[in-house]
């Protein structure tokens, strides 16, 4: 039970944190194309999916990164704190971090996809 107010609790902070530094910040700076600040997240989901980004699937994208973000980076969190030991706790933050992230932002890109927002080629 505590590891999952742990997983709920990490998981608001991060998604409060996330929508304040990363996601408010792409969404101002969208209109502007000189000085446009798009996250990594998405970067890399535009050019690995190949996705056809408008202004209102644009914000969408900036949301379910907010979400699956916070989501991979709580699930760590508390898959690390399961475990005893600094040493043992930084090698399965190593070895779990880069796979969580690339499945999750797989699923998203799926999505995507299923939903017919890639470009046609």
């Amino acid at each position: 039970m505590e590891e999952l107010i742990l997983f709920f609790l990490s998981f608001l902070i991060v998604f409060i944190i996330y929508e304040l530094f990363i996601v408010s910040r792409a969404k101002k700076s969208y209109g502007n194309k000189k000085d446009r600040k798009m996250p990594i997240e998405a970067k890399y989901l535009i050019q690995k999916y190949n996705l056809d980004i408008k202004k209102d699937s644009y914000f969408q994208l900036l949301q379910i990164i907010a979400i699956v973000s916070s989501f991979d980076i709580s699930l760590i969190v508390t898959l690390i704190l399961l475990v005893d030991g600094y040493m043992f706790q930084l090698l399965l933050a190593i070895i779990f971090s880069i796979p969580i992230i690339l499945i999750s932002y797989h699923f998203v890109g799926v999505f995507y996809r299923r939903k017919g927002m890639i470009k046609n080629v």
